[in-house]
């Protein structure tokens, strides 16, 4: 029977000098540069908006595509959408999701800063 080949190599995961390590970098979690690499998805610069009650109980949810923004600006916009409708939500893959049907108020807020927005789905 074969055995598994052990990568011996993996790096030094924990420093007493530094604290947590990453393990692609070998620089302190601190000063990665492995997850500065993500950048921002191409898209064609239109945000959509669509409802959806796929997989959620007959719950339906607004979800936003499409917004050219990284990770933590994502976050930020999905922060104050959330607060402007009064609802809960999240931020899955990219995909902001708002609990309920808000796609007015969410259409005027995003068009307010700045995006073309376009409503999806029927």
């Amino acid at each position: 029977m074969a055995m598994k080949a052990q990568k011996k190599d993996a790096g030094i995961v924990y420093s007493t000098e530094f604290g947590k390590m990453c393990p692609g970098c070998n620089k302190p979690a601190a000063k990665c540069i492995c997850r500065k690499k993500q950048s921002i998805p191409k898209s064609d610069g239109i945000v959509r908006l669509m409802r959806e009650t796929k997989g959620r109980k007959g719950k339906g949810v607004t979800l936003i595509t499409g917004v050219p923004l990284d990770n933590a600006g994502l976050k930020k916009l999905a922060k104050s959408l959330k607060q402007k409708c009064g609802c809960g939500g999240s931020l899955k893959n990219g995909v902001i999701e708002i609990q309920g049907d808000h796609r007015d108020v969410l259409e005027k807020e995003l068009a307010r800063l700045g995006y073309k927005v376009k409503r999806a789905g029927g």
